[in-house]
């Protein structure tokens, strides 16, 4: 059986980066410059406080019901809405270019609407973790550290395999180095290739953070914890959403 090739235009875009990747950047950089600086102080503390996920949120005992702006909307959008959040301009562009790097092989391989969802669901799952085990904390999180933590999950998924893509720039892609089938979890982790990059991957986490460090001294954090959630969902999740069929 043939398996399903991801539709691929014939035309390579600059840098051969995905139009889902760049309009992601000019995202966080349109919310950037929005936040810190076009709203007046108080005004970009609302916003911080609307969109930022903060895990006091679903605790009544450490904030009641209706304190912080948004309301129930809230509790759901900021599952995603934090990774649109940076906490200062190098924490913007070391998430870019993670971004960049990770996010454009999956981006062609999952198509705009697919990696979209992914996006938000390894974010939310990031998120997710990272309340499960800091109940009530009232430090914002911010940065999409998470989401690029799924992707990067995602790409060790078929990056490696024979005939897939291994670099960004890597020069005379096709539409096939994306469409090469994925092996089940099990036999992917047996690649030493894979087992290194996880875990050198981990042990960057644990000791630092990835994008973490400095980020406290804004009275922020990106929680190392979110990027376990987001990659482990990647990792998991990647059979929901790739189009790539097996023979």
């Amino acid at each position: 059986m043939e398996p399903t090739r991801p539709a691929v235009s014939g035309r390579e875009p600059v840098l051969n980066v995905p139009a889902v990747i760049l309009a992601l950047i000019l995202a966080f950089v349109a919310v950037h410059v929005l936040f810190w600086m076009i709203l007046p102080e108080r005004e970009a503390t609302a916003f911080l406080l609307r969109f930022a996920f903060i895990p006091a949120r679903y605790d009544p005992a450490a904030i009641p019901s209706g304190i912080l702006p948004g309301g129930s909307g809230a509790d759901i959008w900021t599952f995603v809405t934090y990774a649109f959040l940076h906490a200062d301009f190098s924490h913007l562009f070391f998430n870019s270019v993670w971004l960049l790097a990770f996010g454009s092989p999956v981006a062609r391989r999952f198509g705009t609407q697919r990696f979209l969802v992914f996006f938000a669901a390894t974010a939310a799952a990031g998120a997710a973790l990272h309340l499960a085990v800091h109940p009530g904390d009232f430090v914002p999180v911010v940065g999409a550290s998470a989401a690029i933590s799924g992707a990067m999950a995602a790409a060790l998924r078929f990056v490696f395999h024979g005939g897939g893509p291994l670099g960004l720039l890597r020069p005379g892609l096709d539409g096939g180095s994306y469409a090469v089938p994925a092996q089940p979890l099990r036999e992917n982790l047996r690649d030493s290739r894979v087992l290194l990059f996880v875990a050198v991957w981990f042990g960057v986490n644990i000791v630092f953070g990835v994008g973490g460090i400095g980020v406290q001294e804004e009275g922020q954090t990106v929680a190392w914890i979110a990027h376990i959630g987001g990659f482990a969902a990647g990792l998991l999740l990647f059979p929901m959403f790739d189009p790539v069929g097996r023979d």
